[in-house]
């Protein structure tokens, strides 16, 4: 009765068959047990038995030999909702949440070469959208502030450095400020995470993956938080990896983990944040 313990200490449930502890070894056998752990969780979600899921790091490529077949965690996660609540809308966005700056990649886990022609002015507004709802209905933000990144250089410059900016991010903006969003942009993001900077923002959406997690880890590494919107339940996990070379030797840190608990407890308890 895992209810009885959250007080006292984290339970633990065995999902799958006893493996044999390799602390550091990529292990595909492991995988059953992983993906049965996710299931397992947003079930007791579903049922009331949780009110959100936090999630560890775990290792795709050890996943992808066994016929996974989502690019990460959070597809999964959406998949699953899709399954379990089908009359809800489910979208889901990830977000890295710190203390000092939250941010959004419009695109996640593609080459960087394919960034351009995946960037759209539809997928900019529903990513977008997603967001404020979010930050209005869990964090708490009545009016939220999003600072649009640019895809190049200076955001293009005009268009001396690639259109890209002009010809999507541009509509892309004036739409959501037609919607009453508080949207600005395309701003350039070599200036925009210095703390004045970030005075006038409440979040950044970057149109690709590095290029907002790079300044989010920078600047609060071990209090920030991967916080997946757009879910008809709370999930969150620590902003970082496996880490399997730190694996068996007692040096690894759970601040991020123990920030993921607290944030998840703060968003299914509004009142809390």
């Amino acid at each position: 009765d895992a209810s009885s313990r959250f007080s006292k200490a984290l339970p633990i449930v065995q999902t799958g068959p006893a493996l044999l502890d390799r602390p550091g070894e990529e292990q595909a056998e492991t995988a059953p047990s992983v993906v049965a752990s996710i299931e397992a969780c947003v079930e007791d979600v579903r049922k009331g038995l949780a009110t959100g899921v936090v999630t560890n790091p775990i290792n795709k490529a050890a996943l992808y030999r066994t016929g996974f077949s989502h690019p990460g965690h959070t597809e999964f996660l959406g998949a699953l909702a899709r399954k379990y609540w089908p009359e809800l809308p489910c979208e889901p966005v990830m977000m890295i949440a710190g203390p000092e700056l939250m941010v959004v990649p419009v695109t996640i886990h593609i080459p960087l070469k394919d960034v351009p022609e995946t960037l759209t002015e539809d997928l900019i507004v529903k990513i977008a959208e997603i967001t404020a709802h979010d930050l209005q209905k869990r964090f708490g933000y009545p009016n939220p502030r999003l600072a649009i990144c640019g895809l190049n250089p200076h955001a293009g410059e005009h268009g001396t450095m690639g259109t890209e900016d002009m010809d999507v991010i541009v509509p892309a903006v004036t739409r959501l400020r037609a919607e009453g969003i508080l949207a600005s942009g395309p701003h350039s993001a070599d200036t925009l995470f210095h703390p004045p900077a970030r005075k006038d923002y409440d979040c950044v959406l970057g149109m690709y993956h590095d290029q907002v997690l790079i300044p989010a880890k920078t600047i609060g590494f071990d209090e920030s938080v991967n916080v997946t919107l757009g879910l008809p339940f709370v999930r969150t996990s620590p902003d970082h990896g496996t880490a399997y070379g730190l694996a068996g030797t007692g040096t690894a840190r759970v601040d991020s983990f123990a920030a993921a608990l607290r944030m998840a407890n703060a968003l299914a308890n509004p009142e809390r944040l």
